[in-house]
């Protein structure tokens, strides 16, 4: 071969390499996880045209989702303390799968944690809406809100951006819902309502989730 095709070949190849060595590699400690739903559905599969809730532990310890919407096929796909990139990269797997109807995420708040900037959030979501529409374009989206909380509330004025930016983005969508749990778990002096959270005043109790049920139910689709 000619040494300078030899040498342009080289090159390209070392270039390809790295780019695919660029790409995020799927995150392996969310595979247990995920691979338990799977397993789930094998001996249990689930209702195809379902309402899917999809995201981070708030979903995940939503444990009355069922009954707190009796007669809706409703399925619980939270795992653990992802963010809104794992939603992404597992939707082939534990969303899409299901033809749902609608499609409910919440995620986004242990992004801001984990020092992603609120542009990043909102991007990620973006992919997230985008893959799901690409897959399922009559399935309705839902996001909703990053919840405030008072472990997390040095974080608001992320919290809020990200919100805000979302909400006017998908109102110019077809088909996509922003739902807003962030304003009604404030009290009157605008702090998050403190007997709504459990100890570590990051997750939710009952009543809490119960705040949730009543903001969430009417946008359920029938």
């Amino acid at each position: 071969m000619n040494p300078t095709r030899f040498l342009a070949l080289a090159l390209s190849l070392a270039i390809t390499h790295a780019r695919a060595d660029d790409r995020p590699a799927v995150p392996a400690k969310w595979e247990n996880d995920i691979a338990t739903f799977e397993k789930a559905d094998r001996e249990h599969p689930p209702e195809k045209g379902g309402i899917v809730f999809v995201g981070s532990s708030s979903i995940r310890l939503w444990k009355t989702l069922a009954q707190d919407f009796p007669g809706l096929p409703v399925l619980n796909r939270g795992f653990g303390g992802s963010e809104v990139a794992d939603s992404v990269n597992f939707a082939e797997r534990i969303v899409i799968p299901y033809a749902p109807r609608q499609v409910l995420l919440y995620a986004g708040g242990n992004d801001l944690a984990a020092g992603k900037s609120p542009e990043k959030v909102i991007a990620d979501f973006k992919e997230f809406a985008g893959k799901i529409r690409a897959a399922l374009p009559d399935a309705e989206i839902d996001y909703l809100s990053i919840a405030g909380n008072p472990s997390r509330w040095g974080h608001v004025e992320k919290v809020r951006a990200v919100n805000s930016a979302i909400e006017a983005w998908m109102k110019e969508q077809k088909g996509m819902k922003y739902i807003d749990v962030f304003s009604k778990m404030l009290g009157a002096d605008g702090l998050p309502k403190p007997e709504i959270f459990v100890e570590d005043k990051l997750h939710m109790n009952a009543a809490g989730y119960a705040i949730w049920k009543e903001v969430v139910g009417p946008f359920l689709r029938k």
